[in-house]
């Protein structure tokens, strides 16, 4: 990672616990993000909710052992920290029930979130954490701001409508799709082209969006960066679960860009990390510097 900059990020969004068959682990996109974001040298911001309960305190607790700011995370006493009822496929696919309510679906900004974002480089959001008018309100106010914005989709049925989903595009500085989410929103938007490369520079057109990423599962990802058009065509591992590892692909990718590192370079190490997470088991697995490198240069 190019170190000149130390980015100042921002994560706005659900925190919560993913509940496997046999343990739960905390998570949520947004947290996962940032969390990626902390050990790759960023300077790391969480914007939520958690219940007033042991589930809150104990997320509160980890966010404060690994270095991310957590002043900007409020409890509730009205709504419960968040769960997830996470299950695998045979091949570590996740599918998910996400509880609501849910107190990251209640988030109210406070004066310290504020400024926050205002002294921060760059704002990450999703989509999913817009499913209830609290939290979307308090997210449209923070997109008012000059930060740069990068809007992560994140498709989680029913919990989104396309006109919501254009707004989020419409405010963001770069978006992150992944392929079935890129041509699902682009036919919603009544799109004419059924190839990823066309629908990229359709969302270019259609929204103010200078970056676009599109993650390809195994395949890799495609990144329009600048104008110019980059491929990663993926790094060959044996996934163990998929649970966060376009979150951290996310991280990676958003940390050497707006460091600027080279857009290939860029999407080959947001590659290699993305999939030395499917590699190994939860969201936030702890990965060496040595092993990103030895996974590109030996795919080389």
């Amino acid at each position: 990672m190019n170190n000149k900059k130390k980015l100042k990020a921002v994560a706005y969004g659900e925190v919560l616990w993913d509940v496997f068959d046999h343990e739960k682990k905390i998570g949520g996109a947004p947290l996962n993000v940032a969390l990626r974001m902390k050990t790759l040298g960023c300077d790391v911001a969480m914007i939520s909710c958690v219940g007033n309960d042991n589930d809150g305190d104990a997320i509160i607790d980890h966010i404060k052992k690994v270095g991310l700011e957590t002043t900007t995370i409020i409890k509730s006493e009205d709504f419960a920290t968040g769960l997830v009822d996470v299950t695998l496929n045979e091949t570590g696919s996740a599918s998910y029930i996400i509880h609501y309510p849910s107190a990251w679906d209640k988030i109210v900004l406070n004066d310290v979130a504020r400024n926050t974002v205002d002294n921060a480089d760059v704002l990450i959001y999703g989509s999913l954490v817009c499913r209830d008018e609290v939290s979307r309100k308090s997210l449209q106010e923070l997109l008012e701001t000059d930060v740069y914005k990068v809007f992560d989709v994140n498709l989680r049925k029913p919990h989104y409508t396309y006109e919501i989903l254009d707004e989020l595009m419409q405010s963001a500085d770069f978006i992150k799709f992944n392929d079935e989410e890129l041509l699902e929103i682009s036919t919603a938007l009544q799109s004419p082209f059924t190839t990823l490369e066309d629908n990229i520079n359709f969302i270019v057109q259609h929204t103010k969006a200078s970056g676009i990423c599109v993650t390809k599962g195994k395949d890799g990802a495609l990144l329009l960066w600048e104008g110019k058009l980059y491929e990663n065509a993926g790094y060959p591992i044996i996934v163990a679960d998929t649970v966060g590892a376009g979150d951290s692909f996310l991280a990676a990718l958003t940390t050497s860009l707006l460091t600027g590192k080279a857009p290939q370079d860029s999407i080959d190490f947001a590659c290699a990390v993305g999939a030395l997470v499917a590699e190994a088991q939860g969201a936030n697995p702890v990965i060496s510097e040595s092993k990103i490198e030895a996974l590109i240069s030996n795919t080389k």
